[in-house]
Order: C-alpha cells, then structure tokens, then sequence
C-alpha cells in the first residue's frame, strides 16, 4: 500500500478519499460525529463563499488496513447560489481549527496539478495519450520525454512571454495555439518566435502591442 511506502520515507501526505470506496472510514467519521467527537469550524469569505470543515483524528484507514490511522478531514463549500461542492481528504498531519484550511488547500492544489498537468497533456495537443509502441530503443520513454520536455518549454513561456500569453487569450486555447504554430512552421520560415508570434496575431487580427 503506498501510504506505508510514504510513511516509511518520512513523508506527510494529504490524499484524496471517496466515501463510497471507503465505506468504513465513513462509517467511523460518521460514528465519531454521533458522539460529538468530530470538531468543526465554518468560515465566510469576502467572495461571500461559505466554507465548513469537519474533521477527526486517528481513525482506521479501512478494515483490511488496521494498523495504519490517518486524520479525516470533511471540506463544503457554499456559493452564492447555495450550491454545495463536497471533497473529502485524509492526511497524517494533525488536524486542527489553525491547520485545517491549509490542509484543504493543499488537497485542493493537487487537482489544479492535475488538471492543469496531465489534462493538458492529454487534451491540449500534445497528445500524451498516446504511447506510440515501445519501438526497438524504449521509443514510448523518449516521445514521452521530449512531450515533457514541450511542456516545460511551454510553462516557461506562459510565465515570461507576454506574446504566448496574449494569443493564447486570443485564440482561446493551447490546442488553436498549437495547430496555428504548426500551420505557419510549415509554409514559412521565421528568424524568431517573436516574428512568428507577430505573424499569427496578424492572420487573426489580434492586438498584441
């Protein structure tokens, strides 16, 4: 189980949990609250979001894992409209009213590296859904790496190039971006990104400057 492996490195962690697939995590929370043992703290931001956790300590991870405990942590979130988004989370941090927020948040952030990761990868024409066969010399290992390497490139330029950021904007996203790159890298040549840059904000009459 990769919880021990953690925990035998000395690492904390904060893991996503769903109730339905840890019924008796559930049900011991549940039990926990019965008893008045499982504290609270609600909150409202200037946004006018209502945010309530819930949280107990040292419980059970599941029936056939006895011997590891784990801290369970309850998070909702209310808008304006009163709809209520719900995630749940355990963690071998302490929980308590001073760290619970934080904890969210970090359980938060690895759906934003998730999404803005690994979907982008996947959905934002870089195609890394696709292995492409081993080959003879590990080939999947190296499209992988140079796709990786794409990315990196491509973060760097979202940070410092204002251009990137503004056709990006403008074309609404990467996968246009990418297919409009590829378009012009294939009829003309360019002395710089910045002359291709300028190029493709002309073809859509985007303003750049």
């Amino acid at each position: 189980m990769h919880i021990r492996q953690i925990t035998e490195c000395g690492w904390d962690y904060v893991l996503n949990v769903k109730p339905d697939s840890h019924k008796s995590l559930e049900k011991q929370f549940a039990g926990r609250g019965e008893r008045g043992q499982v504290k609270e703290l609600r909150l409202k931001d200037d946004q006018g979001l209502e945010h309530y956790f819930a949280w107990a300590n040292d419980l059970c991870l599941s029936d056939s894992a006895i011997d590891i405990n784990v801290n369970y942590l309850l998070y909702e979130q209310t808008d304006k409209k009163g709809d209520v988004t719900r995630w749940t989370w355990i963690t071998n941090l302490l929980l308590g009213a001073r760290t619970v927020e934080k904890v969210m948040r970090t359980g938060r952030s690895r759906w934003k590296i998730e999404n803005e990761t690994f979907n982008t990868l996947k959905n934002q024409g870089y195609h890394f859904e696709h292995n492409y066969g081993h080959g003879v010399q590990s080939l999947a290992t190296v499209l992988a790496l140079l796709m990786f390497l794409a990315f990196t490139v491509d973060q760097i330029q979202q940070r410092c190039c204002r251009f990137f950021r503004l056709l990006w904007k403008g074309l609404g996203t990467k996968a246009k971006l990418w297919a409009s790159l590829r378009n012009l890298f294939n009829t003309i040549v360019f002395k710089s990104m910045e002359a291709l840059y300028r190029r493709m904000a002309s073809n859509y009459r985007l303003q750049i400057e």
